[in-house]
């Protein structure tokens, strides 16, 4: 009974499966082959390791060191990286921080075979690097860039590099997010996020969508310690493609201007101007005679989105504008009074007006130890800032310096004894008066500081 009962199921099984209301079993091995092989070999090839050597001074601690014995030494510092052929001559980019600082950098090929690179240009604001291999006439495989604008969450990715120092390690992964924010490692802040496994040393390694593309370079992972924890991201193979059409013949990334002043819509803005959620930028001033002026910029602008690309913060507005070049007209849509108006915008590159007036302030007064210039729209974009205004910009300070207890590079010294500062002539001359507060914006707020 119990056997007739189970042929039953049996057949019953057999005659869903036939009229297509169940998954069929696999049939032969081939059925059960799933496979990124294909991928791997198309662009492992161009995945090259990166060894460094860098030379760093030290300070010598001696128990009794003796009249004329040098008290400075040098020290050899090793480390490695990953890096991608982008073009069959031998040109390479990688992350910044991979080959900073390096007087000697290596590459070695998948193959084994070894280079000397030289340095072609870097850019420390998007930690991406240019390196040159001599190929003497060879032409070497490379993997093709792919609009990083093209992908999607969810899409199967594959991360290659040399993690650790075990050459061509390839993990896979998802993409987990899109224009991510990760402060602090570069300055576009507009990464891709993948869970695919990143580990030390796979900075500067490929990221690849399964047509065997590359959509990103792998910069920097989150984790508490040191390992993955799938959490990585990625620059954008946008950026990557500006990096390299203007820093292959040593130039570097000028991100074009729009003579306007900004700050991120929030909540209470959102419901001041009646929009329907706090995203995009409001304009707050608008440049004589810039290119916002153009083309027709008023206050209280809500600028959404550069050609199709949405704009919702600060770091989208830096990432659309390092991905065009000056020179070019782009459709800007602004939200203005309720109604969307699509304005065509010049795109300048940022000037220096006024000149810098570079300082580095000493003596017995709270700004000892800091490095002023007056701000222009270079400095502004040199610094990364959208939100700014006119007066004197912090671009270094000494370490353990008495401004150093309260200053950082990227601040804006705004006010002495309650008055405004207008330029680095007017900051020398009201410390000479004495500092008895002083005014300081940071992210678009400003603090003031009190002495006795």
């Amino acid at each position: 009974m119990r056997l007739g009962v189970w042929m039953a199921f049996l057949a019953l099984g057999i005659g869903l499966c036939d009229l297509g209301w169940a998954q069929p079993l696999p049939t032969s091995r081939s059925d059960l082959a799933y496979s990124f092989a294909p991928v791997v070999k198309k662009v492992s090839p161009a995945v090259v390791n990166i060894y460094t050597t860098t030379t760093a001074r030290v300070q010598r601690r001696l128990p009794f060191p003796f009249p004329g014995m040098p008290q400075e030494g040098q020290r050899v510092q090793n480390s490695l990286g990953s890096g991608v052929l982008v073009k069959a001559d031998g040109l390479i980019v990688t992350n910044a921080h991979v080959v900073k600082g390096a007087d000697e950098i290596r590459v070695v090929l998948g193959d084994r075979r070894e280079f000397d690179a030289k340095l072609v240009t870097q850019d420390e604001r998007y930690d991406l690097a240019l390196l040159r291999i001599d190929t003497q006439g060879e032409k070497f495989p490379f993997i093709e860039l792919r609009d990083s604008d093209s992908i999607e969450v969810g899409d199967v990715v594959l991360a290659i590099g040399n993690p650790f120092g075990l050459n061509q390690t390839v993990t896979s992964g998802i993409i987990s997010a899109l224009a991510r924010s990760a402060g602090g490692v570069n300055d576009s802040s507009f990464f891709i996020q993948t869970d695919a496994a990143i580990n030390p040393g796979n900075s500067g390694g490929a990221l690849v969508s399964l047509d065997g593309r590359m959509i990103g370079i792998n910069t920097a992972i989150y984790s508490q310690t040191g390992g993955s924890v799938g959490i990585g991201f990625a620059t954008p193979s946008n950026i990557v493609a500006r990096m390299i059409s203007t820093g292959e013949n040593g130039g570097r990334i000028v991100r074009p201007w729009l003579g306007i002043s900004m700050q991120r819509v929030t909540p209470d803005l959102a419901a001041g101007l009646n929009l329907p959620r706090p995203a995009g930028l409001v304009v707050k001033d608008v440049y004589p005679k810039g290119p916002g002026e153009l083309a027709g910029f008023k206050r209280n602008d809500v600028i959404v989105a550069m050609r199709d690309w949405p704009i919702d913060d600060e770091a989208s507005l830096r990432f659309r504008l390092a991905t065009v070049a000056v020179g070019e007209t782009v459709p800007v849509k602004v939200l203005r009074a309720g109604k969307e108006v699509v304005l065509k915008v010049p795109l300048t590159a940022p000037p220096e007006e006024p000149k810098r007036d570079r300082s580095v302030l000493q003596g017995r007064h709270p700004l000892s130890g800091a490095t002023v210039v007056n701000m222009s729209p270079a400095v502004a974009d040199e610094l990364g800032m959208v939100e700014w205004r006119w007066g004197v910009a912090v671009i270094a300070v000494q370490p353990g310096s008495y401004a150093a207890r309260f200053l950082k590079a990227g601040d804006m010294v705004s006010g002495i004894n309650g008055q405004d500062v207008k330029n680095v002539a007017d900051l020398k001359q009201r410390i000479a008066g004495g500092v008895s507060s002083l005014s300081i914006g940071r992210e678009g707020l400003v603090s003031t500081i009190q002495f006795r």
